[in-house]
């Protein structure tokens, strides 16, 4: 399996040759700053001890502090969780809010967990971290198969073990515990402000037909949100299959039907299709939202499409990168697309420190204007640079990180 960590390197090494960096600065962005590997011991509802692998990367703090995502996956590893935290670092430079970039992660599949165990994990995960955590240090949030309840969870251990309240150490928290308005959705909704404005350059019209790879949380929401729009959505997945229905399908309906079945198989309104096939579809927009190396060379030659938004973190391997590239196909970066979700978190920092908080038409407005300037600025750069939307990316968050770094005397 390639190691993330790697890929991420070769990224900005592309991006050098558009920007200056300081050789002092650009070694420094070579590996992360701060890598922790816990053990965590886990009494099980049989009365056996499991002992799980967790970690915390934290890649830079120039410009704030460390803030990301903690996962519970049973194929997290330590390349990934590293590349993870440099991502968002430059995932906050690109939209320019004022943190760096840290990422957690556990080995382990919650599916097989019971609630009890899932929360005897999570509260053990702080308290092995609990050192290198803080509102104004490295502030974790929900990803993949975590959310609020784990969240929540989290939150309670750590004012425990400081005794006092720290709302704002942990992001994605439920309103009752000082989450933000809009934060559920804000991966999705920050995507569709990102694929909207640039659907309006290319000349994608509304009923444009839409895939999308993943139907879980930020996966069925961008479905919702686009639909809503008037975007036509003809095939989604999960980790199970395919459905599709050339004519349209009715979000709401699919999303009650997977809610029942646990799958999206079976939907009687679309046809069971392979992921090669929806792989090989031709639609305006595809959209990757579920994990990483999902959409291969191989695919990215069968896929006949105008545009690709990575709501997912690194969906799109380097070598479909490069056959997107040649075929014209626009692809519209992670550290872009997916970034609403970090800036909504941002928000429920900013509500948290001063205890007031926006009502959700607020936030939505916040997250529209930071994410369609992001997308100008990027659309700009690729256009002046005559480069990939992913490298114009690559060369604002590159220029906004080297700057804080220079200005810290670290260079």
């Amino acid at each position: 399996m390639q190691n993330e960590f790697d890929k991420f390197l070769r990224q900005i090494e592309g991006t050098r040759k558009f920007l200056e960096v300081p050789e002092n600065i650009y070694r420094q962005l070579l590996s992360v700053k701060r890598f922790l590997e816990v053990s965590i011991p886990v009494m099980m509802d049989s009365g056996e001890v499991k002992v799980f692998t967790g970690y915390r990367s934290q890649y830079n703090d120039a410009r704030g502090p460390f803030k990301g995502g903690i996962r519970f996956h049973q194929n997290v590893n330590i390349g990934e969780v590293k590349a993870l935290s440099a991502w968002m670092a430059f995932k906050c430079a690109v939209v320019d809010i004022p943190l760096g970039g840290g990422k957690g992660g556990i080995i382990v599949n919650p599916k097989e967990l019971s609630s009890g165990e899932l929360e005897r994990l999570s509260r053990g995960y702080v308290r092995s971290v609990s050192d290198i955590i803080g509102d104004r240090v490295d502030i974790p949030a929900p990803d993949v198969n975590t959310d609020g309840r784990i969240m929540s969870w989290m939150l309670d251990e750590y004012e425990t073990i400081r005794r006092h309240h720290e709302a704002g150490v942990i992001t994605g928290k439920p309103l009752s515990l000082g989450g933000s308005k809009a934060r559920s959705y804000s991966t999705a909704q920050g995507g569709f402000y990102v694929i909207d404005s640039a659907a309006k350059k290319m000349g994608i019209e509304k009923g444009a037909t839409v895939a999308i790879q993943g139907f879980g949380n930020a996966g069925r929401n961008i479905a919702f949100i686009m639909q809503k729009a008037g975007y036509k959505i003809i095939s989604v997945s999960d980790s199970k299959g395919v459905i599709e229905n050339k004519e349209g399908l009715d979000i709401a309906d699919v999303a009650k039907y997977k809610d029942e079945k646990g799958t999206l198989l079976g939907y009687p309104k679309a046809k069971d299709i392979a992921s090669a096939e929806q792989l090989a579809e031709e639609v305006d927009i595809f959209i990757p939202a579920a994990l990483e190396n999902s959409v291969t060379e191989k695919d990215a030659q069968t896929l006949k499409t105008k545009l690709v938004a990575e709501l997912a973190n690194g969906p799109v391997t380097p070598e479909a990168d490069a056959v997107f590239e040649k075929n014209n196909v626009t692809v519209l970066p992670d550290i872009l697309t997916n970034a609403g979700g970090v800036v909504v978190s941002y928000f429920e920092q900013v509500q948290n420190a001063y205890g007031y908080y926006w009502e959700e038409k607020e936030a939505l407005q916040k997250l529209e204007t930071i994410m369609r300037t992001a997308f100008e600025e990027v659309w700009k750069i690729r256009t002046e640079k005559k480069t990939t939307a992913r490298n114009a990316a690559y060369i604002i968050a590159l220029s906004r990180i080297s700057e804080a770094m220079m200005a810290r005397g670290r260079g």
